[in-house]
C-alpha cells in the first residue's frame, strides 16, 4: 500500500475520534456553557445529520477539484472547527463548528475513497479501503478512550484540542505524501457520475448492516452490566473488545472484497447476533461473541464499501459519498430503534440487530432465473428475426 493511504488512514482517524467521543463528554459540556444534557446531546445529533447530508452534497461540490487540494481544505476546516469550538464559550457556535466538521469530514471521506483507491491496482480496492477505514475502528479502540481521559483531566476542550493537535500533522503529511494533481477540464459532471451510480441496494444493505452494529454496541454498556451481570468495570473492556474485533473486520472485509463476495458472511453475522441475544447471560460466551461480532460487523461493512467502489469506477467520489452518507444512515437509525426496543428488556438491542441483518440477507438475495432461462431469450430473439 502506498505510504499516502496511511496518511489519510491518521486523518480519519482523528474524524473518527471527534466523531465518536462526545458520548463521554456531554455532561461537563453542559455544565460548563449552562445547557441541558439533551441539549448537550443534541451535538451529536447535529454532526450525524451533517455527515447524511454533506457526504453527497460535498463530495458533488468538490467534484471538479484537484483531489489533493480537496482534501487539505477539508481537513484544514475540520481542523479550524475543533480550534473554534474549543474556544469559544457559546452553546450555538459549539453546535455550529460540530456541523460544519461533519461537513468537511463528510467531503474527505468521499474523496479520500476515491483518492485511496486510486493509488493501487484496479484489484486492490479493497484493501485500500480497509487501511482507510482502520482510522475509524482505531478511533473506537485508543482515540475515543483517550479523549475521555484527557478530558477527565483537563476538561472537555482538551479533547478538541487534541483532535486539532491530531489533525495538524496530517495536514502536512497530505501535503508530503499524496499526489499532486491538476484539475482535470474532462473531469466527469455530478450529472454523469449520478447516471454512473447503479448501485442503491449496496447504499440501503450498508444502513441495515450499519444500523445493526450501532443498535448493540451504543446499548452495550447495559447488556455487559445487567444482562451479562458483570461490573460496570468490564464495560470498558467489552468496548475495547469490540473496537479490537473492528479492526480486524475492517481489514478482513476489504481483503475478501478484492476476492469477490462471500455470501456467508452476512449469514454468520445473523447467527452471532442471534447466539448474543440468547448467550448474553453468559460472560465468557459473551465477551467472545462481542469480538466476534465487531469482527463481521466492520468486515460485512467494509466489503460493502469496496462492492460499491467496484461497481461504480465511473463514479468513485460520489460513489464514497453517498456510502458514507448510507452508513451514517445506519448509525444514526440504529440507536433509535434499540431504544425504542428497550421496554423489552436489554436483550432487545440485540434482536433488533438480528432483525436488520435478515433484512439485509433477504434484500441482498438474487432473483433466481430458470435454468433454460437464457435459452428461451435466445430462442425467441432468432425467431423474430
Amino acid at each position: 500500500m502506498p505510504f499516502a493511504i496511511y496518511v489519510l488512514g491518521l486523518a480519519v482517524f482523528a474524524q473518527g475520534t471527534s466523531e465518536f467521543m462526545l458520548s463521554g463528554l456531554v455532561p461537563d459540556i453542559a455544565a460548563d456553557l449552562g445547557v441541558t444534557i439533551p441539549a448537550a446531546g443534541a451535538l451529536t445529533s447535529a454532526f450525524a445529520a451533517g455527515m447524511i447530508v454533506g457526504a453527497p452534497a460535498v463530495a458533488m461540490l468538490s467534484l471538479r477539484w484537484p483531489r489533493r487540494r480537496a482534501l487539505l481544505t477539508f481537513l484544514i476546516v475540520f481542523l479550524l472547527a475543533h480550534v473554534v469550538g474549543a474556544g469559544t464559550g457559546s452553546f450555538e457556535i459549539l453546535l455550529a463548528t460540530r456541523v460544519i466538521a461533519a461537513l468537511a469530514n463528510a467531503g474527505f471521506l468521499a474523496v479520500g475513497l476515491a483518492a485511496a483507491t486510486a493509488m493501487v491496482s484496479p484489484h486492490a480496492k479493497g484493501r485500500a479501503t480497509s487501511v482507510l477505514l482502520s482510522g475509524v475502528t482505531l478511533a473506537c479502540v485508543a482515540g475515543v478512550p483517550l479523549g475521555a481521559l484527557v478530558s477527565e483531566m483537563w476538561g472537555w476542550r482538551s479533547a478538541f484540542w487534541g483532535v486539532a493537535g491530531i489533525s495538524a500533522p496530517a495536514v502536512i503529511a497530505i501535503l508530503v505524501a499524496v499526489p499532486s494533481t491538476p484539475a482535470d477540464p474532462d473531469a466527469p459532471s455530478v450529472r454523469h457520475e449520478l447516471r454512473a451510480l447503479r448501485t442503491p441496494k449496496l447504499f440501503v444493505l450498508g444502513a441495515l448492516v450499519n444500523g445493526a452494529t450501532f443498535c448493540t454496541f451504543t446499548y452495550l454498556a447495559p447488556v455487559i452490566t445487567d444482562v451479562t451481570g458483570l461490573g460496570s468495570g468490564w464495560v470498558p473492556v467489552a468496548l475495547a473488545v469490540f473496537g479490537i474485533g473492528s479492526f480486524a473486520g475492517v481489514n478482513l472485509g476489504g481483503r475478501l472484497a478484492d476476492r469477490g463476495t462471500p455470501r456467508l458472511l452476512p449469514i454468520a453475522l445473523l447467527a452471532g447476533w442471534v447466539l448474543l441475544a440468547l448467550t448474553a447471560g453468559n460472560a465468557v460466551a459473551a465477551l467472545l461473541l462481542v469480538f466476534v461480532q465487531g469482527t463481521l460487523s466492520f468486515a460485512v461493512g467494509s466489503m460493502l464499501i469496496a462492492r460499491v467502489l467496484y461497481a461504480a469506477p465511473d463514479a468513485p467520489t460520489l460513489a464514497g459519498g453517498f456510502a458514507t452518507a448510507a452508513l451514517n444512515v445506519g448509525a444514526a437509525a440504529g440507536p433509535l430503534l434499540g431504544g425504542l426496543a428497550l421496554g423489552a428488556g436489554f436483550r432487545a438491542p440485540l434482536w433488533v440487530s438480528a432483525a436488520l441483518v435478515l433484512g439485509y440477507l433477504v434484500l441482498a438475495r438474487e432473483p433466481r432465473r430458470p435454468p433454460n432461462a437464457a435459452a428461451d431469450v435466445h430462442a425467441e430473439r432468432g425467431h423474430q428475426q
